[in-house]
């Protein structure tokens, strides 16, 4: 399995935004639902948001809409992530991952590729 490739993540002020990419190759990846999702220290994974593959619909997490917004370019294998109007509470680690259901919290089931390194979003106050 191909591992995904994230970066983009950074340090920002409260307020600011950040946009983050995920690379998978590989033929496949427009035939996947795609999802970020993220860890902050001490917390559990969480979903974020998920993009069906067709890019058309998109899910989020109720922590995140309005703010954050999920696309994908399927000719390249990319899938970016805009996230605004930050909060200390989305310092996190952020992840990518394909699977093949997107639910409407924002969360991917059936997760089928390895999880990557992840691109680190630390947002102060």
């Amino acid at each position: 399995q191909v591992q995904p490739v994230e970066s983009g993540g950074g340090s920002v002020q409260a307020g600011g935004s950040l946009s983050l990419s995920c690379r998978i190759p590989g033929a496949t990846f427009s035939t996947y639902e795609m999802a970020w999702f993220r860890q902050a220290p001490g917390k559990e994974l969480e979903g974020v948001a998920c993009i069906m593959r067709s890019g058309i619909s998109t899910y989020y997490a109720e922590t995140v809409k309005g703010r954050f917004t999920i696309s994908r370019d399927n000719a390249n294998n990319t899938l970016s992530l805009h996230l605004a109007s930050l909060t200390t509470e989305d310092t996190a680690m952020y992840y990518c991952a394909r699977g093949t259901a997107c639910i409407a919290d924002g969360r991917l089931l059936r997760i089928t590729s390895p999880w990557g390194q992840g691109t680190q979003v630390t947002v102060s106050s």
